[in-house]
């Protein structure tokens, strides 16, 4: 029976949190819309359907929708290959109704596959990818979209290059106001006296206190003044009907389109994986460590991107960066989602002018300490202690999801994890030991609960170099589980290879549905218990050594 959760329990900090949401959802909005090149408008109405719609339907705690930045190529590409932006929306309304159909058919459980220490190197990376974005709009310098996640640029540079031309554009108004923001947000989780305020967000006070200095050093003709270009830019319509023409709606012609379809079946399947990777890492984050159901989340998110499409909306999907400040900022419930589509909302139909002036270094300030948060120290510490096993798929998702994009850095983190998996199977196949006895020794190989093809190769490398008149048990008492190809090879070698080397051996433990012959049998009909036997017969002195040891392949 599912728990019935009150999203007006924890107002109080949900309406915090969901207020600095609305702070950092804004400029991500417009910019990936921008990265896009898709009209500005419609990042905010995939926000505001990410937020009210999808955050009503979602069963997650913590996780925020909106207009995803690893979606920026597909559609910048769609949008060019399909001629317009309505026909392109076909493709989102499209994709919405494949993602539904995913959640019907359960898709969703996917994301239990995914290993933790992939899931915590790709928010790492994001963390990183965050900072280095930021850094930028810190300095004044403004030289990519927001919205544009990648390592490679369009224009042929890198995130590293547009770190050095910091220097060249630098901007003392804006570094004024990133300090004095990150000294307030850093303060009020800090400062004993500062704490007690949690009802109204550091990052509000920030922006408040950056967009006063900012009207200061241009009501003083200060050559601190930030420049418009490194403001939030909203479209401001004046009348009804210019709000009308921002709203673009499908063009369902295009539906017979066989383009279309690839390009709703692309989106389709990012889309979903991004979401279950942001879903995976927002329960990780979750203090509470509450399960969020990933099969209801594709369904969410399959509406949203339908009703996103119908209003002229981008592709949307569950977002880190979003979801992570949402967690930063207290948020209790997905109440917090809601409210900040809802402010999202009212702000950009009735306060644009204001929203108009917050200068970007404060919003830097506060994804710079998200990204912080995401690629603290502490976390390589802490994987780096657990050996290399979890430390290799961690760094190389990191570096992957920073210089790739997030698809290929996970994608690379689970096959690195899917390999050292396959590594330890090899070795942990079946346990050998030997003991040795006045006429001859006796070999004992018990084979371990499961053993796969995976562990053919270590097996038949282990039964040839069993020497001439051995005597060999092969013990699967505890095993419950044998592939097909493990059973045809310990059969050729109990009638062919022991018969030609005149090695005794017994099939212990074997049921029946194995299909082995004469299992509990040598085959030679003589059992090992008669060599135990003829061993205790004889009047000199035997030494038994037993040795116990894995066997590595």
């Amino acid at each position: 029976m599912t728990k019935k959760i009150n999203l007006f329990a924890n107002l109080k900090s949900d309406f915090a949190s969901g207020l600095v949401v609305f702070l950092v959802a804004l400029p991500l909005c417009l910019g990936i819309a921008m990265a896009s090149g898709a009209p500005l408008f419609s990042g905010i109405i995939s926000g505001v359907i990410g937020g009210i719609v999808v955050g009503y339907l979602s069963k997650s705690h913590l996780s925020v929708t909106g207009p995803a930045a690893g979606l920026t190529a597909i559609i910048l590409t769609a949008i060019t290959d399909l001629g317009a932006f309505d026909i392109f929306l076909t493709a989102v309304f499209i994709a919405g109704l494949i993602q539904l159909a995913l959640g019907f058919i359960k898709a969703g459980t996917i994301s239990n596959y995914f290993p933790t220490n992939v899931i915590e190197g790709m928010l790492a990376g994001i963390g990183i990818i965050i900072i280095m974005k930021q850094l930028p709009h810190a300095f004044g310098y403004d030289s990519d979209f927001e919205g544009d996640q990648s390592f490679m640029q369009t224009d042929g540079s890198n995130m590293f290059s547009a770190l050095f031309g910091i220097f060249d554009y630098v901007q003392l108004g804006s570094i004024i106001i990133t300090v004095i923001s990150l000294i307030i947000l850093i303060a009020w989780d800090k400062v004993p006296f500062l704490k007690k305020l949690k009802l109204i967000p550091g990052a509000l006070i920030a922006v408040i206190v950056g967009v006063v200095l900012n009207e200061i050093f241009t009501s003083t003709g200060s050559s601190l003044a930030i420049a418009k270009e490194h403001l939030v830019s909203l479209p401001v319509p004046k009348t009804f009907e210019e709000f009308k023409q921002i709203i673009v709606t499908p063009d369902f012609s295009g539906i017979t389109n066989p383009k279309v379809w690839i390009v709703g079946l692309t989106i389709a399947i990012v889309a979903s994986i991004e979401t279950l990777l942001c879903i995976e890492a927002s329960d990780r984050m979750d203090v509470q460590k509450r399960y969020t159901d990933t099969n209801v989340e594709l369904k969410a998110q399959g509406i949203g991107n339908i009703v996103s499409s119908l209003l002229g909306g981008l592709p949307m999907t569950s977002v880190v960066v979003r979801s992570s400040a949402n967690n930063n900022a207290g948020a209790k419930s997905k109440m917090s989602a809601i409210i900040h589509g809802v402010l999202l909302l009212v702000s950009v139909v009735t306060i644009p002018l204001i929203l108009n002036k917050i200068p970007l270094a404060t919003l830097a300030a506060i994804l710079l300490l998200v990204g912080y948060k995401l690629a603290k120290p502490s976390t390589f510490k802490h994987f780096w202690k657990k050996g290399k096993y979890q430390f290799v798929p961690f760094i190389a998702t990191l570096s992957a999801v920073v210089f790739t994009d997030l698809l290929k850095g996970v994608a690379l983190g689970i096959v690195i994890s899917i390999i050292f998996i396959l590594k330890g199977n090899l070795k942990r196949a079946y346990y050998f030991r030997k003991e040795e006895y006045a006429d001859g020794d006796v070999i004992h190989i018990d084979l371990a609960q499961e053993v796969s093809f995976l562990n053919k190769a270590a097996i038949k490398l282990t039964l040839n170099h069993i020497p001439e008149n051995s005597k060999v048990i092969i013990n699967a008492q505890d095993t419950v589980y044998i592939a097909h190809d493990i059973l045809d090879l310990i059969h050729e070698f109990k009638t062919i290879k022991a018969k030609d080397d005149n090695i005794k051996v017994k099939l212990k433990g074997f049921k029946k549905a194995y299909q082995l012959e004469n299992s509990e049998e040598t085959t030679n009909k003589v059992t090992v218990e008669h060599y135990y036997d003829a061993a205790k017969r004889k009047t000199i002195k035997r030494e038994i050594v037993t040795e116990e040891f894995m066997i590595k392949s």
